[in-house]
């Protein structure tokens, strides 16, 4: 399975600079877009145009901007609102039965209407190709689409899915044109047209470049004339050199932590460069399997979770860009709390670690190896695994040592069990605590670490999607994440923080800097 979300790098900060159920959305106007282009520098690639097949960052940034979807997440907000929708609702109570009716005068940017019909293509289509590479994996749950008129779309669900809106909503929703993309296999010319804010003029190895949509309708208004994304693929000299040059505007992905501190004070020619740092949803677990002879014993991996200091992992390895986590679902998405807190406290608590392997017969020092993979995860990775056997050495109750593999390696040795201890980070497809928790439970969840809780995996969750208002299902996940610190099957470590630097004249990038992880090119001005 090729998730976006599965396990993508480290804290946005450190190795990166900075990723409803019924409403009345406003007729808007023509979008004008206003005062300058703009320049950004990024890390990442836009590995797709096409949204039936992209599931990377780079190419959901392409998607939130040049495509709508039904649905969307408004800034600072996790709760889906109408975009190209003017109203969606579930009908019934099972959460089954999902209505939406498309807001009047509709248009891509060729100009052709935008009905039902390409809503219906474009959903069928992602999961008729089901690109390895795609999206079609988040909507699995769609069982068929009806189109009883030109505005309204009818999706009828396998199951209950009160977290369909926040699927839709991300870029898995995109709505393209049915007479532009062919059915059953992908577009190759790398063109896009969508009915978004902006439309993608060109695009090559080095650059991309995007202009305001004029036929859009809704509700953003850009403060803009277009964008310009230059790609730095993990250059992080380059990227800051062009920045401090002024050849780009602002930097989002792709510079060093150290980096991001040391131009907070430095001035380029009349401008000085300024960080803005907003709300990241961006996580990363150690990953006990628990089949493993010494991993799997429970006072084990509680010893751990007594020894670990977080606060000194956030400072002395990612430079305070990241926080401290005390919970699967983190803190800014619905339902978090801080059961690891509540259990194992906030600091390194020795004689309680101690306490629990006496009380189970474990009298000598637990050899353990801990496994990390710089490659996926950032250099930093193997920094803050050797950091935290040292707290764990430093007890007197461990003898720990680190193991660094090579992705492609690392990942067939989880695949096989042949790890006790390793490391996992995910980023989100939508905020919503469902996206933190459904994908880690059961036989074949995508920690491959053999943890099956029945209550989670028969009960809990099943539960959680039967509730449309999802402020009712705060009290299932409370009891989930309960049961995760009392079972440690995995320890929550950090949570990343979402940083830009820009010069002192751009404005708006907060508004990108969000739990939804949704870029927002209209929003950003330039003085």
């Amino acid at each position: 399975m090729n998730r976006r979300n599965q396990w993508l790098a480290a804290p946005l900060g450190a190795a990166t600079a900075a990723a409803l159920l019924s409403g009345c959305g406003s007729t808007g106007s023509p979008t004008a877009g206003g005062g300058k282009g703009v320049v950004m520098g990024i890390s990442d690639k836009v590995k797709s145009t096409d949204p039936a097949s992209g599931y990377d960052p780079g190419s959901w940034l392409l998607f939130n901007n040049v495509f709508q979807s039904l649905l969307s997440f408004p800034k600072g907000g996790t709760t889906p609102e109408p975009d190209a929708a003017q109203a969606c609702n579930f009908e019934g109570g099972d959460s089954k039965l999902y209505k939406c009716t498309l807001r009047t005068g509709l248009k891509f940017s060729n100009g052709h209407a935008l009905t039902s019909k390409d809503v219906k293509f474009s959903f069928e289509r992602t999961l008729k190709i089901n690109d390895a590479n795609g999206p079609a994996v988040m909507l699995s749950s769609i069982a068929g689409i009806d189109t009883p008129d030109e505005k309204t779309v009818v999706f009828r669900l396998k199951t209950s899915d009160a977290t369909f809106p926040s699927k839709i909503a991300s870029g898995a929703g995109s709505i393209v044109d049915h007479s532009e993309y062919p059915a059953d296999k992908l577009r190759a010319d790398g063109k896009a047209v969508g009915s978004g804010v902006y439309k993608l003029d060109s695009m090559s190895e080095k650059s991309a470049s995007f202009s305001v949509n004029d036929s859009y309708s809704g509700k953003a208004k850009a403060k803009n004339t277009g964008v310009t994304l230059k790609f730095f693929n993990e250059d992080q000299a380059a990227l800051k050199r062009v920045l401090e040059s002024g050849e780009v505007d602002f930097a989002f992905r792709g510079l060093a932590a150290k980096d991001i501190a040391s131009m907070s004070s430095t001035k380029t020619g009349d401008h000085k460069v300024e960080v803005v740092q907003g709300t990241g949803a961006e996580v990363e677990h150690l990953v006990f399997n628990m089949n493993d002879p010494v991993a799997g014993k429970l006072p084990i991996r509680k010893a751990i979770a007594y020894l670990v200091d977080r606060e000194a992992l956030v400072k002395d390895v990612y430079d305070g860009t990241a926080t401290a986590l005390y919970s699967i679902v983190p803190a800014g998405i619905g339902s978090h709390n801080t059961a690891f807190f509540d259990r194992y406290g906030g600091s390194p608590q020795p004689k309680k670690a101690e306490a629990v392997l006496r009380a189970a017969g474990i009298k000598d020092k637990v050899k353990i190896t801990l496994y990390s993979t710089p490659t996926r995860y950032g250099p930093s990775t193997d920094q803050e695994f050797q950091l935290i056997a040292k707290q764990l050495n430093d007890s007197g109750l461990f003898e720990a040592d680190v193991k660094s593999v090579e992705f492609g390696q690392y990942e067939k040795d989880i695949q096989d069990g042949k790890y006790g201890v390793y490391v996992k980070g995910w980023v989100p497809d939508y905020p919503d605590a469902d996206n933190f928790t459904q994908p880690f439970f059961g036989p074949d969840n995508v920690l491959r670490n053999n943890y099956d809780n029945k209550e989670i995996s028969g009960t809990i969750i099943p539960s959680t999607s039967t509730k449309s208002d999802r402020t009712a299902a705060t009290v299932d996940y409370n009891r989930l994440q309960d049961i995760v610190a009392d079972e440690v099957p995995i320890l929550p470590l950090w949570q990343g923080k979402q940083y830009a630097v820009t010069r002192q004249n751009v404005t708006g990038l907060q508004w990108s800097l969000d739990a939804s992880t949704v870029f927002r090119f209209w929003e950003i001005s330039k003085g």
